[in-house]
């Protein structure tokens, strides 16, 4: 698997557990949005076998309005801080560069910026003068307008390209290539067609060289697949696509991406690990 700077080296694909410190997660909102109850949630995703924790305070549903900064750094810096003094692999889910600064001060190791640095000029600058790792999302604008945004001829190769230009733009400001990690953005700016065709190219995503993180858990096109065959034609909630998700992170674990985010653990875990078993065996 890619290493990174500043991280642990695992011998298979990752799992990310999800803490959204928000109240208004489309998956999970309101959960966890006490300090006390989103450090122990973290714990709680590594004692299922999570390797790495993503904390994030502002939700990035479609249709989602931002929090202030103050708001948000409230909700993070803490369980951030609380959960590096317990030894857990941090990374911090936000589109600030003074969230990202914090956090990293309080412990995290890593930035997901689902921006790619574009909705804060200062955010570049920020990682690279923290030195830590930094996931590039692929990303066409904020929620409240993104799926307008959702045109492809090639959904894949204008993924890819996107990706590869927004690259040479964080290198150039500063970061170091090594310290990059991308992400395709799944449900961001795209639908369920969009979705399942990254899903099946991620070789063409790994081919940009950098570690890929594949963040599905419990998106939008995973109902919608699942609503084909169900009787009502309804999808699922978004708590009932645990299942669907640990599948699409058994295929990511079988291509070869070096992490998936998902927001319930133990199936994933159990995934990738058995995924690693299988590859190894070859």
């Amino acid at each position: 698997m890619s290493t990174l700077s500043g991280l642990p080296e695992w011998d298979r694909c990752a799992v990310m557990g999800v803490v959204n410190v928000t109240p208004d997660s489309f998956s999970d909102g309101g959960r966890w949005f006490d300090t006390t109850a989103a450090v122990k949630r973290g714990l709680d995703l590594v004692a299922d076998g999570a390797d790495l924790i993503d904390v994030g305070g502002e939700s990035t549903r479609p249709g989602a309005s931002r929090v202030d900064e103050e708001e948000e750094l409230r909700r993070v810096v803490p369980v951030v801080r609380g959960l590096a003094a317990e030894g857990v692999t941090v990374s911090v889910d936000t589109m600030r560069a003074s969230v990202a600064d914090r956090a990293v001060a309080a412990g995290a190791a890593l930035v997901n910026d689902v921006s790619g640095g574009l909705a804060d000029p200062a955010m570049v600058p920020a990682v690279a003068s923290a030195g830590v790792p930094f996931v590039v999302m692929h990303w066409r604008g904020f929620s409240q307008d993104m799926n307008s945004r959702a045109v492809y001829g090639d959904v894949v190769a204008e993924v890819v390209a996107e990706l590869a230009e927004r690259m040479d733009a964080v290198v150039a400001g500063g970061i170091d290539p090594e310290r990059i990690v991308i992400d395709p953005g799944l449900g961001f700016a795209k639908d369920a067609r969009h979705d399942l065709a990254l899903v099946a190219h991620i070789r063409d995503l790994r081919a940009l060289g950098r570690p890929l993180l594949v963040a599905a858990s419990r998106k939008r096109f995973l109902g919608h697949v699942l609503a084909l065959d169900a009787r009502d034609g309804a999808p699922p909630r978004a708590r009932e696509r645990d299942a669907a998700t640990a599948a699409v992170s058994a295929i990511a674990a079988h291509e070869g991406a070096w992490a998936v985010r998902v927001h319930e653990v133990r199936a994933t875990a159990d995934a990738v690990r058995i995924a690693h078993a299988v590859e190894a065996a070859r």
